[in-house]
């Protein structure tokens, strides 16, 4: 298994273990109740669940699992997948910080959608050469004279 793939794995299970930690408090807080501000912390619960676990575990097997390129660099552009695991973190991150972000709530929730969009295109455009047709060799072009 590839390092990146390992990072984005771990990271994804870290997101899991937060929001499912935040998804037991809320539950609790149905039956017994704590404190209504809890309730701000959905929110929370959602993107670390939706974006922090399901989409970078997607991507992190996705890394692994699609098909190589023959040769060095058969992994392609590693680095725009680096980046998109530093923007998905970041942008779950900001896009989680900003129910309490005040007035600056709003701005901290579209720099962390833009964050996240840009780890999406920056890991579509590293995966899309690696995109094959099932049954489709992939050639070698150092091979071919």
């Amino acid at each position: 298994m590839p390092r990146l793939s390992v990072w984005m794995v771990r990271a994804a299970l870290l997101h899991l273990g937060c929001g499912f930690t935040i998804g037991a408090v809320m539950l609790y807080h149905k039956g017994n109740p704590i404190d209504p501000s809890v309730w701000r912390w959905l929110a929370v619960h959602m993107e670390l669940l939706l974006l922090g676990w399901t989409m970078q575990l997607a991507m992190g097997v996705a890394f692994w699992v699609m098909p190589r390129h023959p040769g060095t660099r058969k992994y392609g552009t590693v680095w725009l997948a680096w980046l998109a695991f530093g923007l998905i973190n970041g942008g779950v991150i900001l896009t989680a910080l900003s129910g309490w972000g005040g007035a600056a709530a709003y701005a901290l929730a579209l720099l962390g959608r833009v964050l996240e969009a840009g780890a999406a295109l920056a890991f579509a455009v590293q995966i899309w050469p690696r995109v094959k047709a099932f049954g489709v060799q992939v050639s070698n072009p150092k091979r071919e004279t």
